[in-house]
């Protein structure tokens, strides 16, 4: 580490070599080059700038006016890109010292010409020419027609729904797709309402998710319409598998009375994969293994391969332990179940 004495004797050895420096005849010289050589550039840029250029520059659009019960569907270009030709110095004037002001649309101006309005480049080009020197000329504009879409008071509640695809990792499961709002207004001419059922939101992309997903999704908006709100929050719940097994009964149904069925075990051990969040609610009592009198007359075999007619909602990979059992119809006789 540097002692104070140290730093000044530093410090003043630098500032001896810089007061040589400037006062030496090399340093006069290099000054005088640069002051000719600033001054040569100054005349080249003023040369330089006296030409003429192109240069594209963007103007706000603006749309005003618009009554508390309209809608406008579908938004006017924000900007209007315009292409001129003039003096470098009137363009350099142009990207350094001028703001364009926005172009105006009013709403009122154009209402009772349907609800599709176009306003050509006809229509809004004084608007433009006004903020341009003299000297400037206006080579092209893009759009070259200001166009909207607007709808009143009509509208609907439809659900959303998703687009796209999204899946669990290994050992996970999406329990459910939840949307907040799950559904939204949707506006748009008579004609365009009537043939939307949903809002569907912008591709959603999304594998492997082994944790409850949440985010903003847009909604995708066809031409002419608008939904609002315009983006919904999505929740992709994520549980994990667990296996479970329980003992079920075989049951016997459409048996004609004094026929009872009687099965080898009369039980069977039934193993399936559920979700964590689901493992307490699902037992025994959700399954119902049902055996037909008519089906066992069907097989012309005394072996009843166990199958389950319906699965309780979350329940999948079923395996039955035995898979198959033994059985036989036998008649009671009436005092028998005295």
């Amino acid at each position: 580490m540097f002692e104070r004495r140290n730093i000044k004797r530093i410090y003043l050895n630098a500032t001896r070599k810089t007061k040589d420096f400037l006062l030496s005849d090399k340093s006069r010289e290099f000054f005088v080059f640069l002051f000719f050589f600033l001054v040569a550039g100054g005349f080249w840029l003023l040369q330089t700038l006296n030409n003429d250029y192109e240069a594209e520059f963007s103007i706000p659009v603006r749309l005003r006016g618009v009554p508390n019960n309209t809608v406008i569907t579908s938004e006017p270009a924000s900007e209007l890109h315009i292409k001129v030709k003039d003096k470098g110095t009137v363009l350099l004037n142009y990207m350094l010292g001028k703001s364009f002001y926005p172009v105006t649309l009013d709403f009122s101006d154009y209402k009772g010409k349907g609800n599709h309005v176009r306003v050509y480049a006809s229509q809004f080009e004084k608007k433009v020419l006004g903020q341009l020197n003299v000297s400037t000329h206006l080579l092209s504009m893009k759009p070259d027609t200001l166009e909207y879409i607007y709808a009143t008071g009509a509208s609907k509640l439809v659900p959303v729904r998703l687009s796209g695809t999204v899946g669990a990792g290994r050992q996970y499961y999406l329990s459910d797709t939840v949307f907040t709002p799950d559904s939204v207004l949707a506006y748009a001419p008579a004609g365009v309402l009537d043939t939307i059922t949903a809002a569907y939101t912008q591709q959603v992309k999304q594998e492997n998710i082994s944790d409850t997903l949440r985010r903003q999704v847009s909604l995708l908006t066809p031409k002419g319409v608008k939904f609002v709100p315009a983006s919904v929050g999505m929740m992709l719940p994520v549980d994990i598998y667990t296996e479970k097994t329980v003992e079920v009964p075989l049951q016997g149904v459409g048996f004609p009375a004094g026929k009872v069925l009687r099965a080898f075990p009369s039980k069977v051990q039934v193993t399936f994969q559920v979700g964590l969040s689901r493992f307490r609610q699902v037992n025994a009592d959700d399954f119902h293994i049902d055996i037909s009198y008519e089906e066992l007359l069907r097989l012309g075999s005394d072996k009843y391969t166990v199958k389950l007619k319906n699965l309780p909602e979350g329940v999948s990979q079923v395996r039955f332990n035995p898979e198959q059992v033994d059985f036989l119809i036998e008649q009671i006789s009436p005092s028998y179940d005295r």
